[in-house]
């Protein structure tokens, strides 16, 4: 990944990668029913995202659509690479047993991870 996006800069890669490419104009209207935000603000974060190399930007008219630059698949591994790396040293299972042990699994997510290991230790074998 290029550039870490930010969580403000996160908010509209999620706008992006459920509604496609878009204007500005389209994302700010979706982000102001959810918070106080200006126009000029929501512009300047996508200017700022798309020199980052975040998102691409095509002409339009006289205006631009921007779309993400990764698949949400993509930006959402490499953000879980690094942080796992960072917070847990690379250990998949120390994240998991946290985050385990931080929750309370239902039923079904335990069936649904029993299923994935299942599945990870046949892949392995």
């Amino acid at each position: 990944m290029k550039a870490k996006p930010t969580d403000s800069e996160l908010e509209i890669l999620t706008i992006l990668w459920e509604k496609g490419p878009s204007t500005v104009r389209d994302i700010h209207e979706i982000l102001a029913t959810a918070k106080d935000t200006g126009y000029t603000t929501t512009l300047k974060t996508m200017q700022n995202m798309h020199n980052k190399g975040i998102l691409d930007r095509a002409e339009q008219g006289r205006g631009h659509l921007y779309t993400p630059s990764l698949s949400e698949k993509e930006t959402q591994g490499s953000l879980l690479s690094n942080f796992v790396n960072a917070t847990f040293g690379g250990s998949a299972k120390k994240l998991i047993l946290r985050a385990l042990g931080e929750s309370n699994p239902s039923q079904e997510e335990i069936k649904e991870i029993r299923n994935l290991l299942n599945e990870l230790e046949n892949k392995n074998e």
